[in-house]
C-alpha cells in the first residue's frame, strides 16, 4: 500500500534525530484501535501512555496512515494490533516504516491481541476472490464480546509485566479491577437482553457474530451480499422478502455505512427499525470506554428489541 513513503521517510528521519525518549518513564504504548486503547489504559494505569491510531467512528479496515502514525509506532515499547488481517490494507507497511525494531511481528514489543480469544467465522477450503473480504483467520471482530475483552486484557497485563517486571503487583491490580467492573456489568447486561434470546436480527456488515452470540440474539442475513460488496438491487429484494416471512424488524448498522440502503429495507418490513450501534470505543460521544460501548449499545439495542417485539 502507497503511504507517500518518500515524505513520510523525511518526516522520520527528522523525528529520529531529535527523539529522546519519554521523559517520564512510562511505557508508550499504541495501538490499532481505541478498543485496545481502552483496555490497556485499564490495566496500564499510570505507568503507561497510550495513543491509539484508528479513531472509534472509522472502519477499522480502512484507516489512512499519516506521518504521525509512523512517529508514534516508531516510539513505541509495544504496539497491539487487532490481528486477524484486521488492519492488513494498512498496518504492515506502517510498522515496517516505523523503523523500531522491537515492535515488528515476532519481536518483545509486538501483541497480536487475537491469540487467545474466542474467533468465530474462521473459513474452511479454498478462499476467492468471489466471496468477498473474507478473512481467512476468522472473524476481527471479536471484541465486541465482554468475555473476549477479559481475555485481551489478560494478554495485556502479561505483556506489560514482561516490558516492566518491576510493575508486575500494579498491572495485576489494575486488571483485577477491571475484571471486577466487567464482570459486574456484564450482570447488568445480561438482564437486560435476557426477554429478547433467540430474537432474529440483520446486520449490515459482519461485524457483530460475537456481540450477538453472546447476546443470544441470531443474525439471519446482511445488507452486503458478500462481507465489503456493497448491497445489490436484487440481494436487497431477496432480504425484504426473508424478513418479511420470519417477521424480522431489526437492522443493526455501523455508523460508518450508509443508511440509505438499510431504511429503504426498513421501511418495506412492517415495524421495521434501523439501529445504528458504536463498533468501538470512541465510535459515539458516550462511549468512552470499554465497558462504556457496552454500557451503550446495550441500552439502545434492549430498547429497540422492546419496540419491535412488544416484550
Amino acid at each position: 500500500m502507497n503511504i507517500r513513503a518518500s515524505g513520510i521517510a523525511a518526516v522520520v528521519a527528522v523525528f529520529l534525530a531529535g527523539n529522546t525518549g519519554n521523559a517520564q518513564g512510562r511505557l508508550n504504548v499504541v495501538t490499532s484501535t481505541e478498543d485496545l486503547a481502552s483496555i490497556a489504559s485499564e490495566v496500564g494505569g499510570d505507568k503507561v501512555s497510550v495513543t491509539a491510531l484508528a479513531k472509534g467512528y472509522q472502519d477499522p479496515h480502512f484507516v489512512d496512515p499519516k506521518p504521525s502514525f509512523i512517529l508514534a509506532v516508531n516510539r513505541a515499547d509495544l504496539y497491539i494490533a487487532v490481528g486477524r488481517d484486521l488492519e492488513i490494507g494498512w498496518l504492515p507497511p506502517l510498522v515496517t516504516s516505523s523503523r523500531n525494531a522491537k515492535i515488528q511481528p515476532g519481536g518483545q514489543g509486538y501483541l497480536d491481541a487475537s491469540l487467545n480469544v474466542r474467533i468465530l467465522e474462521i473459513p474452511t477450503g479454498q478462499i476467492t476472490r468471489a466471496m468477498g473480504d473474507v478473512h481467512p483467520f476468522g472473524n476481527p471482530h471479536y471484541w465486541l464480546e465482554p468475555g473476549n475483552g477479559r481475555l485481551m486484557a489478560q494478554a495485556i497485563r502479561n505483556k506489560l509485566s514482561e516490558l516492566s517486571p518491576a510493575d508486575k503487583a500494579y498491572f495485576s491490580q489494575r486488571y483485577d479491577d477491571f475484571d471486577r467492573r466487567l464482570a459486574t456489568a456484564e450482570k447488568r447486561w445480561d438482564a437486560a437482553m435476557a426477554p429478547y434470546k433467540g430474537t432474529k436480527v440483520v446486520t449490515y456488515h459482519r461485524s457483530w457474530p460475537n456481540f450477538m452470540e453472546r447476546f443470544g440474539l441470531e443474525v439471519i442475513g446482511y445488507v452486503e451480499p458478500k462481507p465489503g460488496i456493497p448491497p445489490s438491487p436484487a440481494h436487497t429484494i431477496d432480504l425484504i422478502d426473508e424478513m418479511k416471512r420470519g417477521g424480522i424488524k431489526l437492522i443493526v448498522v455501523e455508523p460508518y455505512f450508509s443508511l440509505k440502503t438499510p431504511q429503504a429495507i426498513a421501511s418495506q418490513v412492517p415495524g421495521g427499525k434501523v439501529l445504528v450501534l458504536a463498533p468501538s470505543v470512541g465510535g459515539v460521544k458516550q462511549a468512552t470506554d470499554f465497558i462504556q460501548l457496552f454500557e451503550y449499545n446495550i441500552g439502545l439495542l434492549a430498547g429497540a428489541l422492546k419496540q419491535v417485539t412488544g416484550r
